[in-house]
């Protein structure tokens, strides 16, 4: 079964020769190595690259166990440069390499060469590895499967694979899975053995009892303001555990590093200025989210708003936490409010303001989603996105109104209407 990944795909043929080195990041098991090794090389192949111009190494291999040598991988690969033409050299698991910075960095001293990496311990995937490579790697992050590429293999009714996909997430092998057992198993112990194991490991920590709750308090409060001070009170409060707000923030970092949350800061819109704390996280896949809750807590509110601020983020877009102050008179005196946008969403000079609706019943529920929008004085388009079969375009407030479906089968065109 071939999943297309489109977008990563072509991010990659637009960064050909440009004489960095392309590092290809992400959570693990995210599909890096299916990108580059069956994607991409298909797509050199297709533009008549010949195969002895592609040096493709999958440095777990066992037969390539000698070459896990940093002399031996250089002098392999220099060898197999015949002649002037341009050569691609793709390597998976670099990082099994010992100073393998070193031994990349070499290969950018070949005039005819294109190097193309990918890893996929902690340390590799830690969002400082690009300056590893000295200001001269590029990177390429992609995110799990979203849900326009899951539905390309899964198929079907749309409320079926969107319950699917908002339950066990967009990790690529789990769509080689038939029972809910087989689904859930593999995500807990991807987790457990994987992820936190190497946050543990990378960081020296003593175990994973505490950065494994820390993880589980996140994943409950999902779309909820927060910050270290607030998460190690809750810790003294419901678990009983002494957790310095200090030890949090560290732990939060591991966690944004190995890219299994991201952090979406607040933003004053009317003050255009950034609010440091608090602060919302999101999880990078809302499989795993559920998984570490043993699939309760199952709140599709939280969750739609989660899987539309990964949908952006993959994207490529830069993605807050909006608050505008509103100003309005009531009972004779003038009261002034603080209003949530859900998202501020930011590419170049385009901006957008989004709001999460899961449901819209009433006319009193759509003002309340609304109102935040409203009392924003700018001309930058303003959304509410509804989990609901309703036919997109704008209504009579000038909002604009996307169906959860048209956003995510077509996020770019569904907020350009």
């Amino acid at each position: 079964m071939e999943i297309k990944r489109d977008f990563y795909l072509n991010k990659l043929i637009r960064h050909q020769r440009n004489g960095l080195v392309k590092i290809v990041t992400g959570v693990r098991r995210c599909g890096k190595s299916y990108l580059l090794f069956r994607l991409f090389r298909e797509h050199l192949r297709k533009s008549g690259v010949r195969d002895d111009h592609i040096i493709s190494i999958a440095l777990d291999d066992y037969e390539n166990v000698q070459l896990l040598d940093p002399d031996a991988l250089y002098r392999h690969v220099k060898g197999r440069i015949a002649d002037d033409g341009d050569y691609y050299i793709l390597l998976d698991e670099i990082q099994l390499v010992k100073n393998f910075e070193s031994v990349v960095n070499g290969f950018l001293h070949l005039p005819n060469a294109d190097i193309y990496v990918t890893g996929s311990n902690s340390r590799f995937l830690s969002s400082d590895i690009v300056t590893e490579f000295r200001g001269r790697g590029d990177e390429i992050r992609i995110y799990p499967l979203n849900f326009a590429e899951f539905y390309s293999a899964y198929g079907g009714d749309f409320q079926s694979a969107w319950l699917t996909f908002a339950n066990y997430g967009g990790m690529p092998l789990l769509l080689s899975m038939q029972t809910r057992e087989d689904k859930v198993n593999y995500l807990k112990y991807l987790f457990e053995t994987t992820y936190l194991a190497d946050i543990v490991g990378r960081n020296n920590l003593r175990g994973n009892a505490e950065i494994g709750e820390l993880t589980d308090v996140l994943a409950s409060s999902i779309g909820s303001l927060t910050n270290p001070l607030k998460l190690s009170n809750t810790f003294a409060s419901t678990k009983n555990v002494k957790l310095s707000a200090n030890t949090i923030s560290a732990y939060l970092g591991y966690l944004q590093d190995a890219f299994l949350i991201e952090k979406a800061l607040r933003f004053d819109i009317k003050g255009k200025k950034y609010i440091n704390t608090p602060a919302k996280y999101y999880f990078v896949d809302m499989g795993l989210r559920n998984a570490r809750l043993s699939f309760r807590q199952q709140e599709y509110t939280h969750i739609m708003e989660n899987v539309i601020y990964n949908e952006l983020r993959s994207r490529g877009y830069s993605v807050d936490v909006g608050v505008v102050e509103n100003v309005k008179k009531q009972d004779e005196a003038w009261v002034r409010k603080s209003l949530e946008v859900d998202f501020v969403v930011n590419a170049g000079d385009r901006r957008y303001y989004i709001q999460s609706a899961y449901d819209l019943p009433s006319e009193k529920k759509m003002a309340q989603e609304q109102a935040s929008l409203l009392a924003i004085d700018d001309a930058f388009r303003k959304i509410v996105i509804v989990n609901s079969a309703i036919l997109s375009g704008y209504n009579e407030q000038g909002i604009l109104l996307v169906s959860l479906s048209d956003f995510l089968f077509d996020p770019e065109r569904a907020i350009n209407y």
